[in-house]
């Protein structure tokens, strides 16, 4: 039996391959992914024009940031908290972005 980190990863990538989500492995920077995880954080960007809100979305594979720019918060995004977004992905820093994807939030786990 594996680690509770490999469990987690494990069924991630089985409910990503359930709903016909691509996994962040596999993804190249412009194409447009769906892609469904759980926050693993969230930062707010303060600035005073434009401020952003970022996540961390994990799906078993590797991370992506996902950044909503102009808002400071989402109701309903919190860690823990699994969502399925849908956006074109950008690379920046060598990092895969996703802005302003569109979200479905996924029910807590019990």
């Amino acid at each position: 039996m594996g680690s509770r980190a490999d469990q987690e990863a494990g069924e991630l990538q089985r409910e990503s391959a359930d709903r016909s989500c691509g996994r962040i492995c596999d993804c190249a920077p412009g194409d447009t992914v769906t892609i469904a995880g759980t926050v693993r954080s969230i930062t707010l960007r303060p600035r005073s024009e434009a401020p952003s809100l970022e996540i961390d979305l994990y799906d078993g594979s590797g991370s992506i940031r996902v950044v909503w720019l102009g808002r400071r918060r989402i109701q309903g995004v919190s860690a823990g908290r699994r969502l399925v977004i849908t956006g074109r992905l950008n690379q920046v820093a060598g990092q895969p972005v996703v802005y302003n994807p569109r979200y479905e939030l996924k029910p807590m786990a019990a």
